[in-house]
């Protein structure tokens, strides 16, 4: 059995019941990483009812800020980020997943009628998901934030094949990585040196100097190429080719690429990832590059999405080395970001408690999908001990081993029933 070492302030409360504690105030304490609180199937749909209860605008249907805001909440003020939102639209889909796997049909269809509801909310509020709009307030103007959406646009046609979806995702990673047609912007893929840009500049020359190429571009990115991939039929005859027409009928800026071409960008910018931004002998992967200069503070979200790049390929290719990579992060993940509690770490960030339910999305990929369940005791116990310490709302934090205060932002609140939506207790 694997043991983890903790310090003695950890165990403070059991050193309060032994008489020994006293004579040994620099003793390390053994934490068995096979303890996991219990949390039930039953369990799953309390944390997700009571996060959607607290956070989700019930006259608009976008997430708000957090539990505190009052409906009607329209402002980047009171709402969660642009960006985030998509996390939340997957956590529906999940649970619809869930729901049908468990067959209960009554609580799939109210799964099923709050994707749609959330779907409708979102486009209402984010200009009709017009990505090439910069409004202020409601609008676009990072390059992430797009491709967020990309994935979860996939992901919904997979699920329900509306065609609507897919005519979303489709336009979205066309407009990041070609530009726009109306912003005249040079798009996120750099076609000389490779790679994709995080931020978008529409200086005329373009000015790359000083923009740095991020992690959560480029594999969010090669996530929305591969899942395009899978989920578009071979029979689909729009797409055995290139758009060769483009937005305003200018072919710079197709509109929908192949099927073949979306494998192609997939495998070239998980490539250049592998590259640039990941460390095959630790597993960390960077948060970005500027140029030569790479920062590797590594972060859960990250480390999340090179998961599923390296997951999605694995599965298509059946080639080893993406499985190697992926489960070289993942132990990175555990053993050094993880340490000592062996508990999914948080960042200090306003908007970082949702890295969790992105983590949380690749892992089960990993996990479940490429076979690798040794891992499955680690999200287990992140999640029972997120559980247990719930307030009285049935509301979670994003530090697990701390018990929730009485308001609670979206990002952080995400994080536990997003796990349980992908890894319910086996009880």
């Amino acid at each position: 059995m694997k043991k983890y070492i903790v310090s003695a302030c950890f165990l403070l409360m059991a050193c309060v019941v032994s008489s020994a504690c006293n004579h040994q105030e620099n003793k390390k304490y053994v934490l068995d990483y096979d303890i996991v609180p219990a949390y039930h199937d039953s369990d799953t749909w309390k944390a997700y009812d009571a996060f959607n209860q607290y956070l989700l605008d019930r006259e608009t249907s976008v997430y708000k800020v957090n539990n505190d805001i009052a409906d009607g909440a329209n402002t980047k003020a009171t709402i969660g980020a642009i960006w985030t939102q998509a996390i939340y639209w997957d956590m529906a889909m999940n649970a619809y997943k869930l729901a049908t796997k468990q067959g209960n049909t009554q609580r799939a269809n109210r799964y099923k009628e709050l994707v749609t509801d959330i779907y409708k909310g979102d486009s209402a509020h984010y200009v009709g998901f017009d990505f090439h709009n910069q409004d202020g307030n409601n609008g676009w103007f990072i390059y992430d934030d797009i491709m967020w959406w990309t994935i979860s646009f996939s992901r919904a046609y997979g699920l329900f094949k509306n065609p609507e979806y897919l005519q979303r995702a489709d336009e979205s990673f066309c407009r990041v990585w070609y530009g726009s047609y109306k912003l005249k912007d040079r798009g996120s893929y750099d076609k000389v040196n490779g790679g994709m840009f995080w931020q978008w500049n529409t200086q005329d020359p373009p000015d790359n100097s000083g923009t740095g190429k991020m992690s959560c571009i480029n594999f969010p990115a090669v996530i929305a190429a591969a899942t395009l991939y899978n989920n578009i039929a071979q029979s689909d005859v729009q797409h055995q080719e290139d758009d060769k027409t483009g937005f305003d009928g200018n072919p710079a800026y197709p509109r929908w690429l192949s099927r073949a071409t979306y494998l192609k960008n997939a495998k070239e910018i998980y490539q250049w990832g592998v590259e640039h931004l990941f460390d095959k002998g630790s597993g960390n992967v960077a948060d970005s590059r500027h140029e030569n200069s790479v920062d590797w503070h590594a972060t859960l979200y990250n480390q999340g999405t090179f998961i599923g790049a390296s997951c999605i390929l694995y599965k298509i290719t059946g080639e080893q080395s993406y499985l190697d990579n992926a489960i070289a992060a993942a132990n990175y993940t555990v053993n050094i970001m993880s340490a000592p509690l062996q508990l999914l770490p948080n960042g200090d960030g306003t908007e970082q408690g949702i890295y969790t339910a992105i983590f949380a999305q690749y892992m089960q990929m990993l996990i479940y999908d490429c076979g690798q369940d040794q891992f499955l005791k680690w999200m287990q116990r992140s999640t029972g001990y997120g559980w247990n310490n719930r307030n009285d709302k049935n509301l979670t934090t994003k530090d697990y081993s701390k018990k929730a205060g009485p308001t609670v932002s979206c990002y952080d609140a995400s994080g536990i029933p997003a796990l349980m939506l992908l890894f319910p207790s086996e009880k």
